[in-house]
């Protein structure tokens, strides 16, 4: 049976996270980095992975990490989800990770300690529009090298090595500054993508791709909804907060029973979302056979709950929330490219039925 509760030791790295968060990741200082050239925060990242090495989470112990479980990395990224950090480690701390765990070898065993350090970003070089199981593109593998373009390639301008799909049927390692990293235009600014061009770059091979890219999209799928999580958590909080203090009439609008209903059905859907992302974290963390099932339920849910919070919160805000100034506009934006992110919801309803064995309609 699945245990939906944090532990105390999740609430306490909750609470460590939230503590850096609140002093490295401000509102006015993500809306800055979005509006530059740098989008990505290295200094947080810094901290986060050296500080308090929640980049080796996932990564055994033997092999330089924390040895932790996936209901630890949900915790974090609840919190990342919180503050739309802009900081690779969805990407690189669970997306390549997990990628890397599902190889063996020396040449494995060494990236995935390099990713566990934080010294190294890791991106998976599949766009970030794929579902788990879906099709995905590759490249061509010739003579040591690889040939080819992959599009959509989230967190690009951050990472330091790429694990790529061959034709062959393996996954290479190439180092960033072998291939052509070309922007996109994005519009989650938190987390670009980009198109990575290979013309005969030096790759080597690390392993399988299929198993390799399954593992990693499950996992990014499965605990993107924990990032969602958190994500509507700050906007149905910070809502009601403002809708406490502003005042129409000389009484808080917050009194107004019509606010009062769209509050209560948001917090129900955000309580609903809580269970859907604790499942899906704990069936990750503990191999369970309903993990398809647990991650594509919690997608399915979770993705429209982020959006339609984000939504209330621009629109609840008044005017102040159609502001630049205000961070309302990166929560929706981190939502809308979340909500197609590893899967649109409607593909995760759509793998949840053949699951279950359920016809569609």
């Amino acid at each position: 049976m699945s245990d939906l509760l944090y532990s105390e030791e999740e609430e306490a790295l909750r609470a460590a996270v939230r503590d850096l968060l609140t002093d490295h990741c401000d509102a006015a200082g993500v809306i800055v980095r979005t509006e530059s050239d740098a989008p990505h925060d290295r200094e947080l990242w810094k901290a986060l992975s050296d500080g308090m090495g929640l980049a080796g989470l996932l990564v055994p112990e033997s092999q330089g990490g924390q040895g932790a479980t996936h209901r630890e990395v949900a915790v974090v990224l609840e919190e990342l989800g919180r503050a739309v950090a802009p900081v690779p480690y969805l990407t690189s701390a669970v997306v390549a990770t997990e990628a890397l765990l599902a190889c063996e070898g020396d040449e494995s065993a060494e990236l995935l300690g390099a990713l566990a350090s934080g010294r190294t970003v890791g991106a998976l070089a599949v766009s970030l529009s794929v579902a788990p199981g879906g099709a995905y593109k590759d490249v061509r593998h010739e003579d040591g090298s690889l040939y080819g373009e992959l599009t959509g390639i989230a967190d690009a301008v951050a990472a330091d090595v790429f694990l790529v799909p061959a034709a062959d049927g393996g996954l290479y390692a190439v180092d960033a500054d072998a291939v052509t990293v070309t922007p996109q235009v994005s519009l989650d600014l938190t987390r670009p993508v980009a198109t990575v061009a290979f013309d005969g770059a030096r790759a080597r091979r690390v392993g399988a791709a299929e198993p390799a890219v399954r593992r990693a999209l499950r996992a990014g799928a499965g605990l993107l909804v924990s990032e969602q999580l958190g994500l509507a958590d700050w906007c149905l909080t910070e809502t009601v907060r403002y809708l406490k203090e502003r005042k129409q009439f000389n009484r808080p609008v917050g009194g107004f029973q019509a606010l009062k209903h769209r509050l209560a059905q948001l917090w129900l859907e955000v309580v609903h979302a809580r269970a859907a992302a604790r499942n899906a974290a704990d069936a990750l963390a503990t191999g369970s056979e309903d993990t398809d099932v647990a991650v594509a339920l919690a997608q399915a849910y979770a993705a429209p709950v982020a959006v339609h919070a984000a939504e209330e919160a621009v629109q609840l805000h008044g005017g102040l929330g159609m502001t630049w100034e205000h961070p309302a506009h990166l929560y929706l934006k981190r939502a809308k490219a979340d909500s197609i992110a590893y899967g649109t919801a409607g593909a995760h309803r759509e793998a949840l039925a053949r699951l279950v064995d359920l016809q569609m309609p």
